[in-house]
Order: C-alpha cells, then sequence, then structure tokens
C-alpha cells in the first residue's frame, strides 16, 4: 500500500472512531444517523414500484402510474419528501454539506434491502443523474453522485460518474408540471459515444436525491435504453408524495 493510500485509510478509520451525532435529532451516533430516527422518518412501508409513492399495499403500479408510460422499470424511494430529509438534502445540495451524502446513502440501502427478494436480477452498474456542466460548475459537485459512489462502496457494486452525460442546461423545473418537464428536458441527456459498450445488456441503477414527477428519470432512462441498456431501475433518497409536486 503506498503512503498516501495508507493514510487515507488511517484517515477513515480514525474519522469511525471519533465520536460524531445524528443528523436528525443530534444525539451521539457515530454513523451520522441513529437508528431510532431512521425507523422513525424512513418508515419500511408499502410503496408503488413504478414510482416509489407510498401505497397502502405493495403494488406493481399505483393508479397514477397505470396511465403513464415510462422508461424506468422501477423505482426504490428511501422515505418521503418531507421532514427531516427535506431539510437535510437541501443542505445537501445547496449549502456545501457533502458530508450528509453517507447518511441519505444509508436510507436508500435500507430501502433497497428491505425491497430486494431472493433471485431477482439487480443492477450490476450505478449511474448518478448528472449534471449540466453550468450546474456542476456552480454548486461544485453532482450530489447525486456522491450517493451512488457511497452506494456502491457499500453494495459491492460498480458506479461510474460521467458515463451519462446532460448535454445541456435546462430551466430549473420547480413548479413544472410533467408535461412541462417533460419538454424541458427533451434530447438533455446522452451516453458518452465511446462508452455504449459498457452498458450492452446491463441493468443500471440511476441514482438521485429527489424524485418529483419522476419526468427527469425518465429522459435519462431512456437514453440509457437507447444505447444498450437492458434495464433501468431509479433510486432515490426521497419521494415528493402525491399532491406536493
Amino acid at each position: 500500500m503506498s503512503f498516501t493510500a495508507a493514510t487515507a485509510a488511517a484517515g477513515r478509520a480514525l474519522a469511525r472512531a471519533l465520536p460524531g451525532v445524528c443528523a436528525v435529532c443530534r444525539d451521539w451516533d457515530a454513523r451520522g444517523l441513529c437508528d431510532d430516527c431512521l425507523r422513525r422518518f424512513a418508515p419500511l412501508r408499502p410503496r408503488c414500484a413504478a414510482c416509489g409513492n407510498a401505497t397502502p399495499h405493495d403494488v406493481p403500479h399505483c393508479g397514477q402510474c397505470l396511465a403513464l408510460a415510462s422508461a424506468f422499470e422501477r423505482c426504490i424511494a428511501g422515505a418521503d419528501y418531507e421532514a427531516p430529509w427535506d431539510r437535510l438534502i437541501t443542505a445537501f445540495k445547496f449549502h456545501q454539506q457533502v458530508e450528509l451524502a453517507a447518511v441519505l446513502a444509508r436510507v436508500v440501502e435500507r430501502a433497497l434491502r428491505h425491497a430486494w427478494r431472493d433471485g431477482e436480477a439487480r443492477p450490476t452498474l450505478l449511474l448518478p443523474v448528472p449534471l449540466s456542466r453550468e450546474r456542476l460548475r456552480e454548486r461544485g459537485y453532482n450530489q447525486a453522485w456522491e450517493v451512488a459512489r457511497r452506494l456502491g462502496r457499500r453494495l459491492r457494486i460498480e458506479a461510474t460518474p460521467a458515463l451519462l452525460q446532460r448535454g445541456r442546461d435546462t430551466a430549473h423545473q420547480i413548479g413544472m408540471t410533467r408535461r412541462e418537464r417533460e419538454h424541458n428536458l427533451r434530447d438533455a441527456f446522452w451516453v458518452m459515444p465511446h462508452t455504449p459498450v459498457a452498458l450492452q445488456g446491463r441493468r443500471v441503477a440511476l441514482i438521485d436525491d429527489v424524485l418529483t414527477t419522476g419526468a427527469t428519470a425518465h429522459a435519462a432512462a431512456l437514453a440509457l435504453r437507447r444505447a444498450g441498456a437492458a434495464g433501468v431501475e431509479v433510486w432515490v433518497v426521497a419521494r415528493t408524495p402525491l399532491g406536493s409536486a
């Protein structure tokens, strides 16, 4: 092991050994999110397998999804986009609190392990929903990649940041309807020309922080399917509840 790698490993070990606090209740917890807050604010509840919205029972499609075509096959959401996750995601996304990525990745991982069934085909490649160059320059990091790379390590699944690209900056979509978002995102995503072979026949998971109408995930998944992906799932930290989009 090189000196640099050994130093980094020692730093990680020291960080794990030092006391920390839960990002929600501020009680002591070395992992950044205590089990009590995880159970209380991210309960393992039935969700529509197609869009991730909470439902009374586990169903392949909720009533809304029956009327919508989607390029992705499945959505797994860690929690609803409400307190405390709305506050934490805002801090993570817009206020440089990148350390919250580990907390948010844990929320997704717990939902995945609950949803997975023995013998089912699972994604072998994790990709973040990309930012445009302008938005990445403005923010300094892609929040989706920060979650994706941590999930990749935890789940031992390959994760890569740049295979899927966002070719142009798009208008902020807060307040837009699904149709307006779809128009805003038309041809916004594309796969790097020299890398489609990396997608051929593979199941891919797209990682993002929040799913609202699903228009962004649909556009990104469509680009991946056109480039040869065998299937696309969407994994998000939080799902905006029906009626809140």
